[in-house]
């Protein structure tokens, strides 16, 4: 079915189930005696089953013991815990008592790797993480060298939606990478993202949300995709989190006017249909390309010989004929891939294995969970409008002035931002507030949600752009306002943000006719105050910049602060243009390259 959800029979099936045999109705006229006697031996059997159980569930009280720790994915934990308590393993005579405690893999591994917060003091013997994703993250911090001693099950990554939803999708939304990157793309807005939400899960807490990313940025490379295209999917998804599989799955059961898509594992979704039972249940969609896979590696991190027998002792139980089994019956596949019995469509997925996609090395991992944490930063942005006398001209054969392609430019650009992004506006001439005071402020820096008398600065900051014009015999006093500009946002620098000058202007460059700051002067003084630790960068877009002495000055000023300059010669390109400044994001502070 190429990687669609399928309603017809599944492979696998259930399990055969043998039920017990009806129990005869005792007569009334039957004797007391008797069924005394089958009382006390039902007693005895019931004794001597609470005897054999209990031997084979603990290590009872007597006698030496191993205490051995495990810490394990929420997810697979309860599997764990039941292959820990039929039957414990013994080392050297000692029975091996097997606790097993439930733990975010994003906690141990930071507690591993000493480079995040953790929810609590972790330091087990065992662990058992949902992939071998957070292994990469491990090498590349310095943790600890750690090489799986098996595999405890697996389960793909796919796509969601809730039964309902997943119906009204099948005209609109093929279950793929390539439909979710194009559904998730802030570049086209107007696209299939007016009909799909898609839900992201947090790449940086959950494997199933790297996962996903990893399969999609794989298919986009190969599909011919670039650099651009990706961060805009990054920069949408950065702003659909959810916190949990669990408020992802509430969400996709929710109406809404656009219909909700997750991300999650097989497993997670046969989860919610079995144990929340919904009303609405949820349907795993198996990407038609192919998906990745969670591996559930077992990671024996005791240095203790002792332990360590224990550890592989109990390994070996977890990955036995019975351990493959006991995963199965919580919703997993073997490390294999083999679906148990219970993967069925009345449990919204298919036990027919899909497709698997490799995961990328571990250098690539690690690049894109970086990206991530970059985009996710916040915004601050102050830009600043060229409103000089050039800016009337044409910008291009349609007839459209510069100072009507900027605004047009700013307008398009303002939706590639959340509403919690930081920005404002200075306009620049020369002389706006009177002698050698070539700037004027139109809208101070803030929130873009929030409110003055009524009115969100985004819509300030829209209604202004559409009100510029420019000054017929304005010159253009360049230097003088990106000095002005540089100083405030140095000195209302915010680390937790990304903070950027945002320079519109045409291919005139500085035209001072009170002198103010040189060319060669701006170069110097930015240089002097750029600070790596403190950066604030200049991204430049200047319209019908074609001469190379002017070219070099703005490529140069770009440079002096860790900026780009772009060039572009056509209203048409401003799009690309506002992505290359979001790609930044995955650089910064050290980009240093230029536009064309």
């Amino acid at each position: 079915m190429g990687g669609r959800h399928r309603t017809d029979e599944l492979d696998g099936g259930f399990d055969s189930y043998n039920a017990p045999p009806p129990r005869r109705r005792a007569s009334r006229g039957r004797a007391f005696v008797p069924l005394a006697g089958a009382v006390a031996f039902a007693v005895l059997l019931g004794v001597a089953a609470y005897v054999v159980t209990n031997k084979d569930a603990g290590c009872g009280t007597g006698g030496d013991k191993i205490a051995l720790s495990v810490a394990a994915s929420p997810d697979i934990q309860p599997a764990v815990e039941k292959i820990a308590k039929s039957s414990p393993p013994s080392v050297d005579g000692k029975c091996v008592a097997v606790t097993v405690t439930a733990a975010s893999s994003a906690d141990v591994a930071n507690a591993m790797s000493g480079t995040g917060p953790t929810g609590a003091k972790l330091n087990p013997a065992v662990w058992i993480p949902d992939s071998s994703l957070w292994l990469a993250g491990l090498a590349k911090s310095g943790g600890p060298a750690v090489k799986p001693a098996g595999n405890a099950a697996d389960s793909p990554v796919v796509l969601t939606a809730s039964k309902a939803g997943a119906s009204k999708l099948k005209s609109a939304f093929s279950p793929s990478w390539t439909g979710l990157m194009s559904a998730a793309n802030a570049a086209n807005p107007d696209g299939l993202a007016k009909k799909v939400r898609v839900l992201a899960l947090d790449p940086t807490q959950n494997a199933a949300g790297l996962g996903a990313l990893l399969a999609g940025a794989n298919v986009l490379k190969s599909a011919g995709g670039d650099e651009d295209v990706l961060v805009g999917v990054l920069r949408q998804l950065s702003e659909s989190t959810v916190p949990s599989s669990d408020s992802m799955f509430a969400t996709l059961t929710k109406a809404a006017s656009r219909i909700p898509v997750g991300i999650a594992t097989e497993q997670a979704v046969w989860a919610f249909n079995t144990n929340k039972t919904p009303s609405n249940p949820a349907v795993a969609l198996y990407p038609t390309e192919g998906t990745v896979s969670l591996d559930y590696p077992i990671i024996i991190t005791t240095k203790d010989a002792e332990l360590r027998k224990a550890a592989e002792a109990f390994s070996a139980k977890v990955t036995s004929a019975d351990g493959r089994k006991a995963v199965q019956e919580f919703g997993f596949r073997t490390p294999d891939g083999k679906g148990g019995g219970l993967l069925t469509a009345e449990h919204g997925v298919n036990a027919k294995k899909p497709t698997e996609l490799p995961l990328p090395n571990a250098a690539t991992i690690t690049q894109l969970a970086q990206a991530w944490q970059q985009i996710k930063l916040g915004t601050k942005i102050l830009a600043l409008i060229d409103i000089s006398g050039t800016m009337a001209l044409p910008a291009d054969k349609s007839g459209t002035t510069r100072m009507q392609a900027i605004s047009g430019v700013g307008i398009e650009g303002l939706k590639l931002f959340p509403d919690k992004a930081e920005l404002g506006i200075w306009a620049f001439s020369d002389n706006l507030r009177g002698k050698g005071v070539d700037w004027k402020q139109v809208v101070p820096i803030g929130p873009l949600a929030q409110q003055s008398n009524g009115v969100t600065r985004r819509s300030l900051i829209e209604q202004a752009l559409r009100a510029s014009q420019a000054i017929p015999t304005g010159n253009t006093g360049l230097n003088d306002t990106l000095w002005a500009a540089y100083q405030k946002m140095s000195k209302d620098y915010e680390p937790d943000k990304v903070n950027t000058i945002l320079l519109f202007t045409d291919g005139v460059g500085n035209d001072d006719p009170n002198g103010g700051i040189s060319n060669s002067q701006i170069l110097q003084k930015l240089k002097q105050a750029y600070d790596p630790k403190k950066p604030v960068s200049i991204l430049i877009i200047s319209f019908n910049t074609t001469e190379d002495e002017n070219r070099r000055q703005m490529n140069s000023i770009a440079k002096a602060t860790g900026g780009t300059a772009y060039f572009p010669q056509t209203v048409l390109e401003i799009r690309n243009i506002f992505l290359k400044g979001i790609a930044r994001r995955l650089c910064a502070p050290t980009c240093g390259d230029t536009g064309k």
